[in-house]
């Protein structure tokens, strides 16, 4: 029997290209193979909002919209986003205009430490674009990907409930 032929790796590109549409601008990154949409975010775009939290899409803390979809950044490598369209919490307010959700987060101190906030508001504009949720519990059920240590989580739903406009 024939020894088997040696394997040899080909080598991973040192960098590779992608274009993103973020927060409406379209990019164009150099970014090695390996790195996570959340990094892309912060450390190649400087957009700092989204949060590093645990780095195993546990907490929630980098959810950020693509095509309109919330995801975990974190879990996601960059260039199997290209072409995407991201939208991060940078990319919710309109100018000087809160988006509904970050006034509402407001009105109902939605946040402690903050850290998460983000993250909760992009999943919760995630949640009310799909449409689903109608009652609180469905609410709570629906953001349970997004974990908050602080115990903030009657107000992020009333906070939502706002946004909605009530229907919840």
């Amino acid at each position: 029997m024939e020894d088997p032929a040696p394997v040899t790796a080909t080598p991973l590109p040192a960098e590779v290209a992608i274009g993103l549409t973020v927060n409406g601008v379209r990019r164009q990154l150099h970014v090695a193979p390996w790195t996570t949409l959340l990094d892309a975010l912060r450390e190649h775009l400087g957009l700092t909002g989204t949060k590093k939290g645990c780095d195993h899409g546990q907490c929630g803390a980098c959810t950020v919209l693509v095509d309109g979809r919330r995801i975990n950044a974190c879990l996601t490598l960059a260039v199997m986003r290209d072409g995407a369209e991201v939208t991060t919490i940078e990319g919710l307010a309109d100018g000087d205009a809160l988006h509904a959700l970050q006034e509402a987060f407001i009105e109902h101190d939605a946040f402690q430490c903050g850290y998460c906030t983000p993250g909760q508001i992009c999943s919760a504009a995630g949640l009310i674009r799909e449409g689903h949720a109608k009652t609180r519990d469905e609410i709570r059920e629906l953001m349970s990907g997004n974990i908050c240590r602080c115990g903030a989580y009657p107000n992020i739903v009333a906070a939502i409930e706002q946004a909605m406009g009530g229907a919840a």
